[in-house]
């Protein structure tokens, strides 16, 4: 087993700002190693507590995959129905609880800012693995790793995320990461999903350039990266306002008859319509690469946070 580093004061990963510019290069190279080499026994004897609060098929099974990589143990629930939390037991409690039996905490809750609270309230780090329509910084670190796989560097890049861009929390931690690397940003979306007045704000205070649009196809051909997202349904309070903005984007194979040559084609997964099948045959379409990308990034994360790399 490496030795752990020096001076580590115990760090969470809560937002995708908790990590600096140089922290983040630094989670990205470890990454490439670990594609390099994925069975790397960095923590054995480790265990990790995986706490899912709503259901989750790519994040989870990342994540699990990337402890037991790294030689870990997780301990779990898929269904907290099947815990006490079923019976009344506060968030506090669950996570006080399970900081006693691990080393490491992994949590997904539907609930804006649980995370931070866990990390407040638990003796280990913890890692947000998605909290409501706030924030998913693994997904954000996978996003730059595949970006930068895509393009060979993460600087002067234009991106144009597309759909859900009121709740989509991957765009909103996309956004703040990318602001380190000097992009421009396209927000495609309906008006009823725009992007958040905080996170425009945000970005006018660092004098990033935005362009803000309805229509998919008006930029699409300026963009290096195609970041599409879907309408989460789960999201929403008013079911009428869902099946209004549901199918509002459809992307298929000949609408890309003139994009960049370099353009890819990144989406969170799953997907639900919004890229047609036709388009997983072009050479612009890499989510399934970037969905793979998610193991490499979360091993680094793990090691990262427990001082092992």
């Amino acid at each position: 087993m490496e030795p752990k580093r020096e001076n580590l004061s115990r760090k969470s990963l809560i937002s995708i700002q908790d990590f600096s510019k140089d922290e983040i290069i630094h989670v990205l190279e470890v990454a490439r190693d670990f594609e390099r080499d994925r069975s790397q026994k960095l923590l054995e004897g480790k265990v990790i507590g995986s706490l899912f609060f709503e259901p989750s098929t790519r994040t989870r099974l990342s994540f699990e995959t990337a402890v037991n990589r790294l030689g870990a143990r997780v301990i779990d629930f898929s269904d907290a129905m099947n815990t006490s939390v079923s019976k009344g037991e506060t968030l506090k409690d669950t996570i006080k609880m399970v900081s006693n039996y691990v080393d490491m905490i992994i949590m997904r809750h539907p609930l804006e800012g649980s995370s931070r609270y866990a990390s407040e309230v638990a003796s280990v780090p913890v890692a947000n693995a998605g909290d409501g329509a706030n924030q998913h910084p693994s997904q954000t670190l996978l996003d730059l790793y595949t970006i930068m796989q895509t393009q060979g560097r993460l600087e002067n890049l234009t991106v144009n995320m597309v759909g859900d861009l009121k709740y989509g929390r991957t765009t909103h931690s996309l956004l703040q990461a990318l602001s380190h690397f000097n992009p421009t940003f396209i927000f495609t979306a309906p008006e009823e999903l725009r992007m958040p007045e905080e996170y425009k704000t945000f970005l006018d205070e660092k004098g990033i350039a935005y362009k803000e649009t309805t229509s998919l196809e008006e930029y699409m051909n300026d963009c290096d990266i195609l970041y599409m997202t879907r309408v989460q349904q789960e999201r929403f309070t008013d079911p009428m306002e869902y099946e209004r903005v549901k199918d509002v984007y459809k992307l298929t194979a000949p609408m890309l008859s003139s994009v960049r040559p370099n353009m890819k084609i990144l989406h969170p997964l799953p997907r639900v319509g919004e890229i047609e099948q036709d388009v997983d045959e072009t050479p612009y379409a890499y989510y399934f690469k970037q969905a793979e990308n998610g193991l490499y990034v979360r091993m680094a994360i793990i090691s990262y946070l427990l001082g092992y790399r």
